[in-house]
C-alpha cells in the first residue's frame, strides 16, 4: 500500500485541473453574416484646407481585410447659414473630399449646425451635428521620470495646460502625436466633460484636472528631443457618448468581458424600412499646441 501513498498527496487543484483539461470540446461555430451596411467615417473641423469623409461597406466580423470602399455615392454637407459643400471621390477609393477654392478657406465655423447628406445605392442617409466651441492649449511641459518606481529606465512625462470655457457644459476629445504620429491605442481615446471626468464635481471654467492634463503620454514616456503635439477637439454630447462607447467596446476583453454591443450611430436612413448605416458624423473645433522635449520646456519633478 505504501507505493500508492503519493497519489493521495497530489494537491486537489491539480486533480481538478486534470479533470477540466480532459473535458475540452472544440466547437466549430457557424456564424451568420449580417447584411452589408454603409459605414461612415466623417469628422469635419474648423481648420483650413480640405475635409474628408470616408465611406466603406461593412464586412464579416472575423474578416480582417480592408473593408471595401463605397463608391459612386453623392455626398454633400450643408450648414444653417445656407452654404452647401460638395464632396467628390476623384480617386475612386471611397475617400470623398471637399477642396476649398482658397487654401486658407474653412468649412467648419463655431456655432453653426451641419447636415450630412449621402445618396448611395438608392438609399438616402442624413446626419446633423453642431460645431461647438473649444479652448486653447496654453502650454506643454515635461518632467524627467522613471518608467516606474523600480525601473532604471528614464523618460519624460508630458503635461498640457488648458482651461475649460465657462458658462455651459462642454465636451472635448484629446488627441496627441509623437513625432508626427497619432497615438491611437484604445487607452488613447481621451474624452472629458468640462476638463474633468463625467460625473465629477463642477469644473466649469476651471483648469483641466491633473489626470486629463497628463493623459497625453505613451507607455514608454518621451525621449529627449521628441516633438509632441496636443489637440483639443470640441464634441457634441452625442459624439462624446460615441467615443466613450467605442473605447469600451475596443477594450472589452479578458476574464470579465461583457457581450459586445453595437456602437451608436447618428447616421439615419430617411427611409425607415431601408438599410441601416453605421459610423458617426462629427463636427469639431480644434485647437492645438506643439512642443519639443527640450531644456526650456523641462520642469522640476514635484510629485
Amino acid at each position: 500500500m505504501k507505493r500508492y501513498s503519493f497519489l493521495y498527496r497530489i494537491p486537489v487543484f491539480l486533480l481538478a485541473l486534470y479533470a477540466v483539461s480532459g473535458c475540452e470540446t472544440v466547437i466549430d461555430a457557424k456564424l451568420d453574416t449580417g447584411p452589408i451596411q454603409l459605414s461612415v467615417d466623417a469628422t469635419l473641423t474648423d481648420q483650413p484646407g480640405p475635409q474628408t469623409i470616408r465611406l466603406t461597406q461593412t464586412a464579416a466580423y472575423f474578416n480582417s481585410s480592408t473593408p471595401p470602399a463605397a463608391l459612386s455615392a453623392t455626398v454633400t454637407v450643408s450648414d444653417d447659414a445656407g452654404k452647401t459643400y460638395a464632396f467628390t471621390d476623384n480617386d475612386n477609393d471611397g475617400y470623398y473630399i471637399w477642396q476649398p477654392k482658397v487654401a486658407t478657406d474653412t468649412l467648419g465655423h463655431i456655432g453653426r449646425t451641419y447636415q450630412l447628406n449621402i445618396a448611395y445605392q438608392n438609399e438616402v442617409y442624413r446626419s446633423t451635428s453642431k460645431l461647438n466651441r473649444v479652448p486653447a492649449v496654453d502650454s506643454i511641459t515635461f518632467v524627467k521620470k522613471k518608467l516606474n518606481p523600480l525601473s532604471k529606465t528614464e523618460g519624460y512625462r508630458a503635461e498640457f495646460y488648458s482651461r475649460d470655457l465657462p458658462g455651459a457644459t462642454d465636451y472635448y476629445r484629446i488627441r496627441y502625436f509623437r513625432n508626427g504620429t497619432l497615438q491611437n491605442k484604445a487607452r488613447d481615446i481621451i474624452t472629458t466633460q468640462d476638463g474633468a471626468f463625467r460625473g465629477n464635481a463642477n469644473t466649469d471654467g476651471l483648469m483641466f484636472i491633473l489626470p486629463i492634463r497628463r493623459s497625453v503620454n505613451p507607455d514608454s514616456l518621451y525621449a529627449f528631443d521628441d516633438v509632441v503635439k496636443v489637440e483639443v477637439q470640441s464634441l457634441t454630447l452625442e459624439a462624446y457618448d460615441f467615443w466613450e462607447e467605442l473605447q469600451t467596446q475596443i477594450s472589452n476583453g479578458g476574464l470579465f468581458a461583457t457581450p459586445p454591443t453595437n456602437v451608436p450611430t447618428n447616421i439615419v436612413n430617411t427611409n425607415a424600412s431601408g438599410r441601416k448605416a453605421v459610423g458617426f458624423f462629427i463636427t469639431s473645433a480644434v485647437r492645438s499646441r506643439t512642443a519639443r522635449v527640450a531644456t526650456e520646456n523641462l520642469r522640476p519633478d514635484t510629485d
